[in-house]
């Protein structure tokens, strides 16, 4: 069967057309890089002409980047292969006839963390318009983080059923999962190694064949389909494990009255032969479309893969999910510092003005998706409070779910304010003046809470503020000297 395979790649050539399904995040970079790459020779960005996505395909092929918040050279490299007619944005999915390699980076949400039932909807459509127009010696890569399984098994059902063929005898399939982070997406797929994982060896040199144009510090690490599954969603529950561990580190410093960054610069200075020491940074919660759901990607796996295989402690939580719950609680604790600094300012939350800062998840990105601040928007609202939130990246016009009023206006937003809350660590914060944010906000005693350590406590404190910040005990319980 192998050796069918290869006959066929063998005489289709080497990749030459690439096709990338999803212009998002990972599909734009990707797609960019590709058509880039000297040896390739043209790349389509396959994007729905959907009423809530359509506006990239017009954008796209006039070299405008979607992507609105700080991508260092995207838009420039865009422009570039736009000009050369290296790269076409099209809703026609017909063209994947036309591709020697496909790939699809889709969104995998969870419909319900309780019962770890993936939306793969999204996905599932993109295999079948893959599957469709599917030709003979075809590369097929799935880059979407998905369930450990998902690319030998739901994938490859749906390509062969809508297609006729079969994988590993008529068409190749791999999973190369991305590797990203907003704001350096062209740095990352470039320096970072890949993961590349076929369903059988002929699938994966294949693979190796696509991405290793693009790599310049990076390397290829070929593995198993299910390997690269794994390794993807495990690398995240890892990253969110350690999130976890000092976002705890932090609400025990708050509780026992010290600086939680004295500690972690403390555990950090340990170094030497054998010594790891990975201490990220405690903050207002965790966003984005990766961290929030790929431990349950993880769990599932090994509830669908090896259940009956799986040795663990009787009765005990698994220590991902347990992460994943501190996590998810650090909104939650905005709002009890919120409370607190209110509260020493003499008023409540209900009925306070809290002026929000940061819709974003991350800093000088336009990217929202799984936002901490949303479940603090909602909770306070519910408590009472009027939430004006104000974002310098997001755009109301294209972002999903945004609030009522999301503002790029800070002054507007500040006036009048309660209290401050800060959710993202965007450059406009970081510039803030106590003194002036302070007449803004035009109450003698309006309160500041640094989700994202962008503010210096002090100068807050002096300038009349009621401070609180997550992991610093030591300011936390401040009072005013006359």
């Amino acid at each position: 069967m192998k050796d069918r395979l290869s006959s066929i790649i063998a005489r289709k050539g080497p990749i030459r057309r690439i096709g990338v399904i999803g212009m998002g995040y990972v599909g734009i970079p990707a797609a960019v890089l590709f058509a880039d790459a000297p040896a390739f020779e043209h790349v389509y960005g396959f994007q729905r002409d959907s009423p809530s996505s359509g506006y990239k395909i017009e954008m796209l092929n006039r070299g405008e980047s979607p992507l609105k918040g700080e991508e260092p050279g995207l838009e420039d490299l865009l422009q570039k292969v736009v000009s050369a007619g290296k790269f076409e944005c099209t809703p026609d999915f017909s063209k994947i006839a036309e591709c020697d390699a496909v790939t699809l980076a889709i969104q995998t949400p969870f419909k319900d963390k309780k019962d770890l039932l993936p939306d793969f909807t999204p996905l599932i459509a993109g295999i079948r318009n893959v599957g469709k127009y599917l030709t003979p010696g075809t590369l097929v890569v799935l880059e979407s983080t998905i369930t450990p399984g998902t690319t030998a098994g739901m994938a490859r059902k749906i390509l062969e059923e809508e297609s006729g063929l079969v994988a590993g005898e008529d068409f190749a399939l791999a999973h190369a999962p991305e590797r990203v982070m907003v704001g350096r997406l062209l740095k990352n797929i470039r320096e970072h190694d890949r993961i590349v994982g076929g369903i059988d060896d002929v699938s994966t040199k294949r693979a190796v064949e696509l991405y290793s144009p693009v790599l310049t510090l990076g390397h290829i690490i070929p593995m198993t389909a299910t390997a690269a599954e794994v390794t993807k969603t495990a690398e995240n529950t890892f990253r969110d494990l350690q999130i976890a561990a000092v976002n705890q580190l932090a609400l025990y410093c708050e509780a026992m009255g010290i600086n939680v960054y004295d500690v972690r610069a403390g555990v950090a200075s340990l170094k030497g032969e054998g010594i790891t020491r990975a201490v990220l940074w405690p903050g207002a919660g965790v966003g984005g479309h990766c961290l929030t759901k790929d431990t349950y990607h993880l769990e599932r796996g090994v509830q669908m893969l090896g259940p009956d295989a799986l040795d663990f402690p009787d009765g005990r939580e698994s220590l991902y999910t347990l992460a994943r719950g501190i996590n998810d609680f650090m909104p939650a604790h905005m709002l009890h510092l919120t409370e607190s600094a209110l509260a020493q300012a003499g008023k409540t939350v209900k009925g306070a003005k809290i002026a929000l800062l940061g819709w974003a998840f991350i800093n000088d990105s336009d990217d929202a998706r799984n936002t901490p601040a949303e479940p603090y928007y909602e909770a306070a609202k519910a408590a009472g409070a009027e939430v004006r939130v104000h974002d310098p990246w997001v755009d109301p016009e294209t972002a999903p779910d945004v609030p009522p009023g999301l503002s790029k206006d800070l002054e507007a937003v500040l006036t009048g304010a309660d209290a401050v809350v800060v959710f993202a660590g965007h450059k406009e914060y970081r510039r803030l003046v106590p003194a002036e944010v302070k007449a803004l906000c035009g109450c003698a005693l309006p309160a500041v809470v640094d989700g994202r350590n962008v503010v210096e406590p002090d100068a807050w404190i002096d300038a009349g503020f009621a401070y609180r910040g997550i992991g610093r005990g030591d300011k936390n319980g401040h009072t005013f000297t006359e």
